[in-house]
C-alpha cells in the first residue's frame, strides 16, 4: 500500500467525477438543442457533428492525466533506510535463554559460552548512544540491567549469567518489552519522536512455562518494537541430567514466528561464527532507521508519457483527422 507524505491533496481527486459530470451534461444538453431545430441545412452548420468516440476517449484521456497528475501532488513516499546519527539514542535490549538446555555442546564450547561472547563482542561493538539493558530467563524472567550507556556495566552482567530449570520464552519477551517501555516513557518526546528501539532475543528451545510467546510477539507488534530472533544449536543435541541422556533440539520454528509478528528478523546458529554472523547482521540492522521519503520523481516519467499521449489525442480530435 502506498504511502503519502500529503494525503490531504487526494481531495482534489473528488474534481474528476465533478468533470465527469459536467462533461456529461453538456453532451445531453447538445443533442437536446439539435432535436429543437426542424431546418436540417442549417442544424447541420450550427451543431457539429455527432460526438465520436474518439472525443470520448480523448477527454478520458485527459481526466486520467489530472488524476495521475493529483495523485503525484500528493507527493507518494517509499520507506528507506538512513543511518542513525550519533545524537540519536537508540534502546537496545538482549534476551538471554538460561534454562538448562543453554548447557549443551553441540555449540563449541557449550551455548550459554558461546552466547555470552558474542554478545559482549556484540556491545563492545555498538555505538556510544546505544543503550543495553540485559534481561535472562528461566523459569521466570529477570532484569540483570536496565538499558544504560555503560556497556561495560552491560557486559558484566552476561558474563555473569547462570542457568536454571525451564524455559519461560514468552517471560523473557514480556519483561523486555516492560523495560523498553519504562525507558521510553522516561522520553519526554512525543510518541512519534520517541527513539528506536529494538529486543534481541537468544534461546535454544521451546517454551515449557510461562505466557505465550506469539501473544508476547503480538504485543511488541503492537508497541512497534522489532524483534530479532536468534535459535542457537542443532536438532540433535543432548544434555545430561542426573545420569540420564535428555535431547534438547534447537527450537527453530517458534522463534521465527516471533521475529515475524514483531517485524523482526530471525537467525539459525548452530556454529560460533553462525552467531557472530547473526549478530553482526542485527547491528547492521539497528544502526539504521527507515524513513518515509518523497518518491514523486519516480513516477514523473510516467506523467510526462501520458500527458504527451493525452495532448496527441487532443490534437487528433481537435483537427478532425479521419
Amino acid at each position: 500500500m502506498t504511502n503519502f507524505l500529503a494525503p490531504e491533496r487526494l481531495w482534489f481527486l473528488l474534481l474528476i467525477p465533478l468533470l465527469v459530470g459536467v462533461y456529461v451534461a453538456l453532451q445531453y444538453r447538445k443533442g437536446h438543442y439539435a432535436v429543437r431545430f426542424t431546418n436540417l441545412a442549417l442544424l447541420d452548420t450550427v451543431v457539429p457533428r455527432r460526438v465520436s468516440w474518439r472525443q470520448h476517449a480523448a477527454v478520458a484521456l485527459a481526466l486520467l492525466t489530472l488524476a495521475f497528475a493529483i495523485v503525484l501532488f500528493a507527493k507518494p513516499s517509499k520507506e528507506i533506510e538512513v543511518p542513525l546519527g550519533l545524537d540519536t539514542e537508540v534502546t537496545v535490549v538482549l534476551t538471554i535463554d538460561v534454562s538448562l538446555s543453554m548447557s549443551a555442546t553441540d555449540v563449541d564450547p557449550d551455548r550459554i559460552s558461546a552466547a555470552k561472547d558474542t554478545a559482549t563482542e556484540f556491545i563492545d561493538n555498538l555505538p556510544p548512544n546505544f543503550k543495553v539493558g540485559i534481561v535472562s530467563f528461566a523459569k521466570v524472567a529477570t532484569v540483570e540491567v536496565p538499558p544504560t550507556k555503560d556497556h561495560q556495566a552491560a557486559v558484566v552482567a552476561v558474563k555473569g549469567l547462570k542457568l536454571a530449570e525451564y524455559t519461560a520464552t514468552g517471560e523473557g519477551i514480556y519483561t523486555g518489552l516492560q523495560v523498553i517501555q519504562q525507558e521510553l516513557g522516561a522520553n519526554s518526546a512525543p510518541v512519534n519522536d520517541k527513539p528506536p528501539a529494538f529486543m534481541v532475543l537468544i534461546s535454544d528451545g521451546a517454551r515449557t512455562i510461562g505466557r505465550s510467546q506469539v501473544a508476547a510477539a503480538e504485543a511488541a507488534k503492537t508497541q512497534k518494537i522489532p524483534i530479532y530472533t536468534v535459535a542457537l544449536g542443532t536438532v540433535g543435541a543432548t544434555i545430561q541430567s542426573d545420569g540420564h541422556t535428555i535431547p534438547v533440539p534447537v527450537e527453530i520454528g517458534q522463534l521465527e514466528e516471533v521475529a515475524q509478528i514483531s517485524g523482526g528478523k530471525a537467525y539459525v546458529a548452530e556454529t560460533p561464527n553462525d552467531l557472530a554472523d547473526a549478530y553482526q547482521d542485527v547491528d547492521g540492522q539497528v544502526t539504521f532507521e527507515k524513513r518515509q521519503a518523497d518518491a514523486t520523481s519516480e513516477y514523473v516519467g510516467y506523467l510526462v508519457l501520458l500527458s504527451m499521449v493525452s495532448t496527441g489525442a487532443g490534437l487528433f480530435v481537435a483537427s478532425r483527422w479521419p
